[in-house]
């Protein structure tokens, strides 16, 4: 049985942990606030612009449509996965290395050739423990992301599709469902579809849209936006998921450390009760021994 100074020790040490874990709740619940913020705003614009883009590429002669959007056999794939840096976010990490290596196993029995790009430390560290050989992204973070490094790693990846080095992008990252779930998303970047992004399929995406000088043209200019607003819209989304499934890791955390403090405060009590008796019942009988 432990003593009472190692129960009051380990009370002390799981005080000093139960701060910690609370205070990390509360700057992850303020940083969710903020990301949150970001996406309200975000993605409304790049659903409608993908809804409008998508409009009129099924408007569009076969002849006449992007290059973007040309589906071919696929060769060569470009995956691009989504991480966080730290830990202490519960499952977010390990949850988007299994569907990585899904996607990653799917391809190897197809025998496709992959390009692999990972975005945080944690998903290039498990990557590199799985032997699997990895391109350096320019962006090594979605924390402070910078619009400019997003905008110039889309005109790669468009570059290349283009040129047919690789012949399908494909996006995994949490998605930011609600505060206490998030999910893996994938989604296929290049060739641009509307069945593999967040378009809105409402009523007003099939309205008959008036152009100048035409939409071939248009579309050549729209479409390349879209497709980095997406990149820069899903790592936004990723962002907001980590802060979330920090939050809430930190808040059981915090929960099961005030369950054993108050665990063993009762095993203390009783140990500390059993002490006292002991030491009734030595002097109670010392003082019948004397008489």
């Amino acid at each position: 049985m432990s003593s009472l100074k190692e129960i009051r020790n380990r009370i002390k040490s799981i005080s000093s942990t139960r701060k910690i874990t609370s205070a990390m709740k509360m700057v992850s619940a303020a940083k969710l606030k903020k990301a949150q913020r970001a996406i309200e705003n975000s993605i409304p614009y790049v659903s409608k612009l993908c809804s409008i883009v998508d409009n009129f590429i099924t408007s569009l002669d076969s002849d006449q449509l992007p290059v973007l959007s040309e589906e071919r056999d696929v060769k060569r794939v470009a995956i691009i996965v989504v991480s966080s840096n730290s830990s202490l976010c519960g499952a977010f990490n390990s949850n988007i290395f299994k569907a990585f290596n899904e996607v990653y196993r799917n391809y190897s029995n197809e025998k496709k050739q992959m390009v692999i790009y990972p975005i945080g430390k944690k998903i290039a560290e498990s990557i590199d423990r799985a032997g699997i050989k990895r391109e350096t992204c320019s962006i090594d973070t979605v924390h402070d992301l910078d619009y400019a490094e997003i905008f110039a790693f889309g005109e790669q990846l468009m570059a290349d599709f283009i040129e047919k080095r690789i012949d399908k992008v494909v996006f995994i990252y949490n998605h930011f469902k609600s505060a206490g779930v998030q999910e893996v998303k994938q989604e296929t970047l290049l060739p641009f579809s509307s069945k593999s992004v967040q378009c809105e399929t409402d009523l007003e995406a099939n309205i008959d849209y008036i152009i100048e000088p035409n939409k071939a043209e248009l579309i050549q200019e729209l479409l390349p936006k879209v497709i980095k607003l997406e990149l820069f819209s899903g790592l936004q989304d990723s962002l907001a998921a980590e802060h979330a499934a920090r939050t809430t890791a930190m808040q059981i955390a915090t929960d099961n450390a005030d369950d054993l403090v108050q665990n063993l405060k009762l095993n203390y009590n009783k140990l500390r009760q059993a002490s006292i008796t002991n030491e009734i019942i030595t002097i109670i009988g010392g003082a019948e021994a004397i008489k």
